[in-house]
C-alpha cells in the first residue's frame, strides 16, 4: 500500500494535501505537481510511503532542482512511484546506462534463448538490477535545515512520513490526508 502526500510551508505553518501520482511519469511531472502546491515559491515536500518497504523525500524549493532521499533503492526500483525518483543522476550513472551498447554485445548464437555459460552463473551479462544499490540514495541532509538531522532520517523505517511530519510540526495536518 502507497501514502503520497505534499507538505508546503507557509508563512503561517505546514499545509497537506493527498496527492494523486497517477498522472505523473517523470520527477520533471513530480516537481512541477509539487511547485502548484506553493503560491509563493516556498519549501514543498512530496512524502512518498510503500507500506514496510521504502519512502522518499522529495523537496522542491520554488525554481531550484529537486533534492531528493530514497531510503532503499532497490525496494523503490519495484515500484512505478519509485521508478519516478531514481533517476540516473541519483544513482550515480550516466544517462542511459541501462541500455546495451549495441556494437558491444556479443552475439555468439546463445541469443535465441540458449544462456551461455556466464549467464547461467549469474556471470556479467545477467546483471539486470546491479546499477541499483540496495540501502539509501540521495541527498540524506534534505531535510536538515527543517530539523530532521541525516541521522535521524537514514534510522527512519516503517512509519517515515508520519515521523518526518511529527519532527516538522506538521503531524496534525498530514493526519488529515491520510
Amino acid at each position: 500500500m502507497y501514502f503520497a502526500a505534499l507538505l508546503a510551508r507557509t508563512e503561517d505553518g505546514w499545509e497537506a494535501s493527498d496527492t494523486e501520482l497517477d498522472d505523473v511519469e517523470t520527477l520533471s511531472d513530480l516537481a512541477d505537481l509539487a511547485r502548484e502546491a506553493s503560491a509563493d515559491e516556498d519549501t514543498v515536500l512530496v512524502l512518498i510511503e510503500q507500506e514496510d518497504g521504502w519512502f522518499g523525500v522529495v523537496r522542491v524549493d520554488g525554481e531550484e532542482d529537486p533534492r531528493i532521499y530514497v531510503s532503499d533503492a532497490a525496494a523503490a526500483a519495484r515500484s512505478s512511484y519509485g521508478e519516478i525518483l531514481l533517476t540516473d543522476e541519483l544513482l550515480g550513472r550516466e544517462p542511459g546506462d541501462d541500455v546495451p551498447d549495441l556494437d558491444a554485445l556479443d552475439l555468439d548464437g546463445t541469443e535465441d534463448g540458449e544462456p551461455d555459460d556466464e549467464d547461467a552463473d549469474g556471470g556479467p551479462s545477467a546483471a539486470s538490477g546491479e546499477s541499483v544499490p540496495h540501502g539509501p540514495v540521495g541527498d540524506a541532509q534534505v531535510l536538515e535545515d527543517l530539523g530532521v538531522t541525516e541521522k535521524e532520517l537514514r534510522s527512519m523505517t516503517e512509519d517515515a512520513v508520519s515521523e518526518i511530519a511529527e519532527a516538522l510540526g506538521a503531524s496534525e495536518v498530514l493526519e488529515t490526508v491520510r
